[in-house]
C-alpha cells in the first residue's frame, strides 16, 4: 500500500517578527546576565543561545562559507541565479528565510503562551545587516561593555590571563566593536542600547527602559534574576551568571586592577585600544579619551585565576587541541586533516 504524503506544512506563525527579542553584543559583555534577566519576565522565553540565523546567514546569497563541505563559491554563483528568476527576486529569497526562522522560533514560543521568545546568540553581531533585514520588526537590545573589560574577561576565561595569546587567537575587539557600533549609529531598526555598567549599577532604571522598550509591565523578578528557574543549554556562560541572585557590581573596574599590575600587558592593551576608531568608541559609550581612566584611579591587584570548573576546563581543552592544529605545529595540522580526509572517504 502507497504511504501517505505529509502535505506542505506552513509555518506555524508568520507574523512573529513583532515577537522576537534579538539581544545583541559582544562575548564576554554580560549578555548572558541580561538574557537571564529578561527570561526571568513572565512574557518571555529565553532559550540558550540557538545559533540559528548565523548559518542561514551563509548559505551564499548574503555571504559565504569559505571552508564548506561543498563548493561555496558554485553554490552563491547558482543561489544568485536561481533568486534572480523568482517573481519578487531577493523579496522572495528574505521570506524564505524568515518562514524558516518563523517556523522553528513559532514552534518554541507558541506552546509557552508567552508574548516573546528571545534569542541571545554573540555571533549573531556579525550578520546584523541580515538580521535586520530579516527581521525588521523584532525588537533589539543592544549591550555594550568596556571594551578592556570584554577583553580582560575573554584572556582570563580561556587563555590564563594571557592577553597576547587571547588577542592571537581571537581579536575580539576589531571584531565585534566596528560591527555593533555601526548597528547603533545607523539604526536600521529600532532599538535601545544599555551599557554593562550601568546595568549592574543601577538595575532598576535601566530594566525599566528595557522593559518600556518591549512594551512589558516592570517585575520584580527580572532584577532578581536567581530566583527564577532558567532553561539550561551547551552555549552561553552559564558558571558566572549563577553565583549571584542580581547584578552585581564587583567586576565593573576589575579589568583596570589588572591592568594595573601589569605594565608589560598594559602597554599591549593600550596598542590594542589604540587599533579602535574612537567614533565607535564613542558610540559605544566608552570615549577614547577616557578609555583608560579607571587603570589610574585604581590599585593594581592582578586577576587572580578563577576555580578550573566544567565550562573553563571544556574551552581550555578544545583551545589546547585546536592551536597544533590551527599552527600545524609538528605536522600536527596536516595530519589531522588527512585523518578528517580518509575518514570523509571511509564514511560517504
Amino acid at each position: 500500500m502507497q504511504k501517505a504524503t505529509r502535505p506542505f506544512d506552513p509555518p506555524v506563525d508568520t507574523t512573529l517578527d513583532g515577537r522576537l527579542i534579538f539581544l545583541i553584543g559582544a562575548p564576554r559583555s554580560g549578555t548572558t546576565l541580561l538574557q537571564r534577566m529578561l527570561g526571568a519576565h513572565s512574557e518571555v522565553v529565553a532559550p540558550p543561545e540557538p545559533h540559528l540565523l548565523t548559518p542561514l546567514a551563509h548559505l551564499g546569497y548574503f555571504e559565504t562559507v569559505d571552508k564548506a563541505p561543498y563548493d561555496h563559491i558554485n553554490a552563491a554563483e547558482a543561489n544568485r541565479e536561481f533568486v534572480s528568476r523568482l517573481p519578487e527576486g531577493e523579496e522572495d529569497y528574505v521570506a524564505a528565510c524568515r518562514a524558516y526562522a518563523d517556523t522553528l522560533y513559532g514552534r518554541l514560543l507558541l506552546p509557552t503562551k508567552k508574548r516573546y521568545l528571545l534569542d541571545k546568540t554573540p555571533a549573531y553581531a556579525l550578520v546584523l545587516g541580515f538580521i535586520s533585514r530579516i527581521f525588521p520588526d523584532a525588537r533589539y537590545v543592544v549591550l555594550t561593555r568596556h571594551p578592556l573589560a570584554i577583553l580582560h574577561s575573554y584572556a582570563h576565561s580561556f587563555f590564563d590571563g594571557d592577553y597576547r595569546r587571547a588577542w592571537e587567537f581571537n581579536p575580539i575587539l576589531s571584531r565585534y566593536v566596528p560591527k555593533i557600533a555601526r548597528f547603533i549609529r545607523e539604526k536600521p531598526v529600532p532599538l535601545v542600547h544599555v551599557r554593562y555598567e550601568d546595568l549592574v549599577k543601577d538595575p532598576r532604571t535601566q530594566v525599566g527602559r528595557l522593559l518600556e522598550h518591549l512594551d512589558l509591565p516592570m517585575e520584580e523578578g527580572v532584577i532578581d534574576y536567581g530566583d527564577h528557574e532558567h532553561i539550561k543549554g551547551s552555549f552561553g556562560d552559564p558558571i558566572t551568571v549563577n553565583k549571584h541572585q542580581r547584578p552585581v557590581t564587583d567586576k565593573v573596574e576589575k579589568w583596570a586592577e589588572d591592568l594595573a599590575a601589569r605594565p608589560d600587558d598594559l602597554s599591549f592593551v593600550e596598542n590594542v585600544a589604540a587599533t579602535l576608531d574612537p567614533s565607535d568608541l564613542e558610540v559605544w559609550g566608552y570615549p577614547d579619551a577616557t578609555l583608560f581612566e579607571a587603570v589610574h584611579r585604581t590599585g593594581g591587584t592582578p586577576t587572580k585565576l578563577s576555580a578550573l570548573n566544567r565550562h573553563r576546563l571544556a574551552r581550555k581543552v578544545m583551545l589546547a587541541l585546536k592551536e597544533p592544529v590551527r599552527t600545524n605545529r609538528l605536522g600536527v595540522g596536516e595530519a589531522v586533516r588527512k585523518v578528517r580526509y580518509y575518514c570523509d572517504v571511509l564514511l560517504r
